[in-house]
């Protein structure tokens, strides 16, 4: 049985890590290099880590705190934050990083994703969407979700996945941070329409609802959090055995 996974999400800003409610209002949290290695230690399954102004002030993620993170911690990482080309791809892999997320980049730039697929393989290319309601429509937004593009949510993942990438990181704009559950009407709809592993992030305020993502929608491979993480709201052991309790399968 494949096992879900349990993902913190460090959004880091000036070197730090930081959470907002709705991808605003912002606040300090911890030292990124030093909570990764705390969440390595603590059952995570693996971690995500995104540059999260990079694109919006139009500048390359830094890599010196990457690689210091990438260093200190024994599981899977993704990275993403000012992905835009595949050049970008190879400097965030060679320190350290295992997956590449890509959001704004791939919407600049559509060639981006199956270039990256063909040099680096599918499985290392993740396509991170941050998605709103508009009008009763799933949208796309970028520029850690300052923009909107005016793209069909739906219409850009199923294109996403068929020019190569091979995971979906779905970002609830209208959830996150609100901590009132997952968003299970868009995960859902976007987990009808691709084949490969799909990550819920946006919404998780307790252990209950991440029981209620995955026995809701099975087929939704790993929960994303962060501030109930980062300020010990939850803590990963406990989520697991909860999830164990329940009959679902994780990794303990």
């Amino acid at each position: 049985m494949i096992t879900k996974r349990i993902i913190p999400c460090l959004d880091v800003r000036d070197g730090r890590v930081v959470k907002g409610t709705n991808f605003e209002g912002l606040r300090d949290v911890n030292d990124p290099v030093a909570l990764a290695e705390y969440y390595s230690d603590n059952g995570a399954d693996e971690l995500v880590f995104y540059d999260i102004t990079a694109s919006h002030e139009g500048r390359k993620l830094f890599t010196d705190i990457l690689t210091k993170t990438a260093s200190k911690i024994f599981i899977p990482l993704t990275v993403g934050g000012g992905i835009n080309t595949v050049d970008d791809f190879g400097r965030v892999l060679n320190c350290g990083a295992d997956k590449v997320s890509v959001n704004s980049g791939a919407i600049r730039n559509p060639d981006l994703i199956p270039t990256a697929a063909a040099k680096y393989g599918s499985q290392c290319v993740v396509l991170s969407v941050d998605v709103k309601r508009v009008d009763g429509t799933f949208h796309v937004f970028q520029n850690g979700g300052r923009i909107d593009t005016g793209l069909d949510a739906l219409e850009w993942i199923r294109q996403g996945v068929e020019n190569g990438a091979g995971e979906v990181v779905l970002n609830s704009i209208d959830t996150d941070g609100v901590k009132k559950g997952f968003d299970l009407e868009m995960l859902e709809a976007v987990n009808q329409i691709v084949k490969v592993p799909v990550i819920a992030s946006g919404g998780a305020g307790s252990a209950d609802d991440f029981v209620t993502l995955f026995k809701t929608i099975p087929g939704i491979s790993a929960g994303l959090a962060a501030s109930i993480f980062h300020f010990g709201e939850v803590k990963i052991p406990d989520l697991k055995r909860k999830l164990n309790e329940e009959g679902i399968a994780v990794r303990l």
